[in-house]
Order: C-alpha cells, then sequence, then structure tokens
C-alpha cells in the first residue's frame, strides 16, 4: 500500500520583510546634540517622533553633559566634523531621495549644532539635499561656552542657517536676538515674530512661554499671511528642560506627515503643554518634558 505524500510543511514568514498592506511612516531627521540627562537634545526629537508616529534619525553633533558640581552649566564636546559628514551621508543615502526608499526623508529639524565649523558642515549638506522642510529649533548660547566662541557661533548660525529654514521655534531670547528687538509682552512678541519671518522667509513661531507675564503661556505663530496667538494656562513658573526641543520636533513630525505649517504649530503646542503637565522629576534643579504625557 503506498503512503500518502508528506504534508507540505507550512511556509515562514520572514518577520523582516515588509507587510504589503503596511503603511510606511514618514522618516524625518533630527541634527542635534546629545544631551546626557535625556530631557533635551536629540534624545527628546527621537521621543517625539516616536510618539507622533514617524520614524525618527539622529545625526549627532556634539555631546552635552550638565556639570553638577558647576551650577549645572553644559559640559560640550564637539564631534568631529567628519563623523558628522559621514552621518549625513549615510542617512541621505538610505533614505534620501536617490535611495529608491518608500518614503523618502525630505525633513529635518535642525537642534543644537554649538560651533561655526559644524554650522558650516550641517549647511553644506542642507544646500546639496533635497530637504522641503527645514526646521531650525535656533539654539544660540550654550552655558559654559567661551564668550567669544559662543557668539561667533550666533552669527555662523545667523548667516548660514537661518536662510535655508523654512520654519523657525526661536524661544524668548532667540527671538529677540534674531529679531533684534526686545520683547517684554505679546504684542513685541509679534513684532518679533513678523521680523523673523522678513530675515529669513520661514514661518515663526516664536515662543514667550513662562518668561513673560500673565497667566497663559503664549506663542505666536506667523507666516507671511496668519498671525495667531497660541496659548495655554501656565504650569508653574519655570521652564522645563526639553520643552523647546520637543515642540520643534514635533513641528518637524506633523510636516513630514503633511501637515500645514499652521497645524503643525497647533498639534506641537498641545503636544508640548500635556507634556510639561506630566513632566518628570529629578535630582537636577530643573523637570524634563515628558513626551508620554498626552497619552
Amino acid at each position: 500500500m503506498t503512503s500518502a505524500p508528506a504534508a507540505a510543511a507550512p511556509t515562514q514568514s520572514n518577520p523582516t520583510q515588509s507587510n504589503p498592506t503596511q503603511t510606511t511612516p514618514a522618516v524625518v531627521l533630527t541634527i542635534a546634540g546629545s544631551e546626557a540627562t535625556g530631557g533635551a537634545g536629540a534624545q527628546a526629537d527621537l521621543k517625539t517622533f516616536q510618539e507622533l508616529g514617524v520614524f525618527g534619525i539622529a545625526n549627532l553633533t556634539c555631546i552635552v553633559s550638565f556639570d553638577p558640581q558647576d551650577n549645572w552649566n553644559h559640559r560640550f564636546v564637539p564631534v568631529d566634523q567628519q563623523v558628522i559628514a559621514h552621518q549625513l551621508e549615510a542617512t541621505t543615502a538610505a533614505y534620501g531621495a536617490a535611495s529608491g526608499a518608500p518614503s523618502v526623508l525630505d525633513t529635518v529639524k535642525i537642534g543644537m549644532l554649538g560651533s561655526p565649523a559644524t554650522i558650516g558642515t550641517v549647511a553644506a549638506a542642507l544646500a546639496a539635499g533635497t530637504f522641503t522642510n527645514v526646521v531650525l529649533d535656533p539654539v544660540l548660547i550654550c552655558k559654559g561656552q567661551e564668550p567669544g566662541h559662543a557668539l561667533d557661533t550666533d552669527q555662523a548660525l545667523k548667516t548660514q542657517i537661518l536662510p535655508l529654514a523654512t520654519f523657525v521655534t526661536p524661544n524668548h531670547f532667540e527671538a529677540e536676538s534674531l529679531s533684534g528687538l526686545e520683547i517684554t509682552d505679546l504684542d513685541s512678541l509679534k513684532a518679533a515674530a513678523i521680523r523673523i519671518h522678513e530675515l529669513s522667509g520661514a514661518a515663526v513661531l516664536a515662543k514667550g512661554g513662562v518668561r513673560l507675564e500673565g497667566p497663559d503661556a503664549v506663542d505666536v505663530y506667523y507666516d507671511g499671511d496668519t498671525l495667531e496667538v497660541l496659548s495655554a494656562p501656565k504650569i508653574g513658573e519655570v521652564a522645563v528642560s526639553g520643552a523647546g526641543c520637543s515642540l520643534a520636533a514635533a513641528v518637524t513630525a506633523e510636516l513630514a506627515k503633511g501637515a500645514s505649517p499652521l497645524e503643525a504649530a497647533r498639534t506641537a503646542k498641545a503636544f508640548v503643554t500635556a507634556g510639561i503637565r506630566n513632566r518628570v522629576a529629578s535630582g537636577a534643579p530643573f523637570d524634563a518634558l515628558w513626551q508620554g504625557g498626552p497619552r
């Protein structure tokens, strides 16, 4: 009696293969520093990207660690320029317009650069790339840097990176520096946002935050046509680590998903407000925003 042929073994699916019905997430890049406590910098950016449903990549420009023995000032170590260039080369080859990837990297957030040399390296990569959205969080003075070096860095950022930005998110100090205006109230914050747009051509979300008097944390959005005040009740009177990074990262994520600049600003404001409300305390003299706060 002839035996029946053995049943074929079930086909094993390869878990590394793409599911054809799966939606490919938008890909976004942050070019920023590493901040050792995890509250700000590239760490905050990546957590924000993950929470908002985009695939985040970080190319590091520097390593920053606060010094608890020196009033929590920054200890700043720049990444070698060739290493920065190599990171950018690898990232754009893998996900850039010429990569053939199903989700093309066309949205980038610029965080802390830290030196004129790094600014030059990043500016060259931006100019050679095909980024549709360039979100600039214009980190200017880094506590602990030599004053002359900090000023040189500020000037390089204004002349080389700001003209390439499509969206800028300055805090109170940065808005004063970029606009050349003193900001003391909502009207002067509006004037600064308008001035920064005139200088850059970018959409601007100028942050008043807790630094302006009043019960609300107010930010001003301006894109040349629309001026809108984004307001939420203040949660404490002290700035929270990572709020600025996370706001810019949230704008970046939303733009990559197809939101308009104004929609991105509104979503980012709500995201950061929830993150501040659910902040993380530590032994440092500042709390950290929690990107999981909206959940």
